[in-house]
């Protein structure tokens, strides 16, 4: 990085100059181009020294014209040393706007990430696939929602960005979206590139906040239910009020797929007809703001029928509880149900995935569909694992081929 600086006085000629006292400049160059700044001073030409940039002569008026430019030197070396010693980029702008009092604008967190979207948008096609873009959308929301919460603004500067702005981050997605770490990890690494392209490439960022940054966390293999767990938890008899309401909440996410922020925020309205004219739910995804169109299994109508004049459900589908009730309640059920399996609430959407479509012959576009998956990539973790589909789906080909 430059250091080393020029400052030169010098007389500018006026437009349309023909004589008399002409206005004193300095120009404080950093490499080129240099950066000019009126003195507000004057001085005839014919008494001008271009060889030591002062007046000549031993005039009163010359002495102090002379000892106000060397204060004006002194400023400038003084803003010049200010600069090294707050570790900021020494450029003939930077030192001029230290000189002046006036610190160098930063560009705001928010417009370069939305600058940055923009212009991905303009590459569909080319250079980027829709997905791809979403996904950074989803993460320039994330990011307003935690700007909001944590400082109340809605952009801040640059130069705010550091180690602690990136773990709160990471910490508001795990708390507020509720995101395994994993999901978390994906939009830090949006984030990361976005900053890597538009503040440390442009040198907007002398120091990189990722620098000691790590995050390790690794996509686990899916946990879900298979079919004759999930028909324990259905068939189970259950006298206590909370624990039955759990009970059907946790079945009809099995069967649609919904989240847990998703169904607890699912009203009558979005339930609809679909194309089959068989009862839908039509509606958007909490985390990812992506439309989810799922056709009802009898399974999840009968549970919605049976909640229609529950006094919690005049505009919801189900009476839902905290999500930390649920999955304490859901222990107590896997208790009861002798499933050994750690049952959590999210398991019922891993297990819509594998056991009820997946392993019955969905294709898994449609499940990616239901899911309201951003990429296809997310829904394949979960056909990894059905070792029963594949052998099924072998069992036939033998029979096929008369091989068996």
């Amino acid at each position: 990085m430059e250091t080393n600086y020029s400052l030169l006085f010098y007389l500018k000629k006026p437009k349309n100059y023909t004589t008399g006292p002409i206005p004193i400049y300095m120009r404080i160059t950093v490499n080129a181009p240099g950066k000019e700044v009126s003195t507000g001073r004057e001085c005839e030409p014919q008494r001008w020294c271009s060889k030591s940039n002062r007046e000549g002569g031993n005039k009163e008026s010359t002495k102090l014209l002379n000892s106000y430019l060397d204060e004006l030197d002194k400023k400038v070396e003084e803003a010049h040393t200010l600069l090294i010693k707050e570790r900021k980029e020494i450029t003939s702008t930077s030192l001029k706007n230290k000189f002046l009092g006036k610190e160098e604008k930063k560009p705001m967190l928010m417009e370069l990430f939305t600058l940055h979207n923009k212009q991905m948008e303009e590459l569909i096609g080319n250079e980027y696939e829709d997905n791809t873009l979403k996904g950074y959308k989803t993460t320039l929301r994330h990011l307003t929602s935690y700007l909001m919460a944590k400082y109340k603004v809605s952009d801040i500067c640059i130069d705010a960005l550091d180690y602690n702005f990136i773990k709160d981050f990471e910490h508001h997605l795990k708390t507020f979206f509720s995101l395994a770490p994993v999901s978390a990890k994906k939009y830090i690494k949006n984030f990361k590139k976005v900053v890597n392209n538009y503040c440390i490439k442009p040198k907007l960022l002398k120091e990189n906040p990722f620098s000691e940054y790590t995050n390790k966390a690794k996509a686990k293999e899916r946990e879900f239910l298979h079919q004759v767990q999930l028909d324990r938890i259905v068939n189970k008899e259950i006298r206590v009020e909370r624990i039955d309401r759990v009970r059907d909440i946790f079945v009809f996410c099995c069967y649609t797929g919904l989240s847990y922020a998703d169904v607890k925020k699912l009203k009558r309205s979005e339930i609809m007809t679909g194309v089959d004219g068989g009862n839908w739910v039509f509606t958007s995804r909490k985390k990812t703001e992506t439309n989810s169109s799922i056709p009802l299994l009898k399974p999840a109508i009968n549970i919605i029928n049976k909640y229609k004049k529950h006094p919690l459900c005049s505009e919801h589908v189900l009476p839902v509880l905290s999500n930390q009730k649920m999955n304490s309640y859901l222990k107590e059920i896997a208790d009861m149900c002798d499933i050994t399996q750690n049952l959590t609430f999210h398991l019922s959407r891993h297990t819509f995935a594998t056991t009820v479509t997946l392993s019955n012959g969905v294709p898994i576009e449609s499940v990616s569909k239901m899911l309201g998956h951003l990429d296809l990539k997310t829904t394949q973790h979960y056909a990894k694992v059905i070792n029963t589909k594949v052998s099924n789906d072998m069992k036939a080909l033998k029979k096929r081929l008369a091989i068996a």
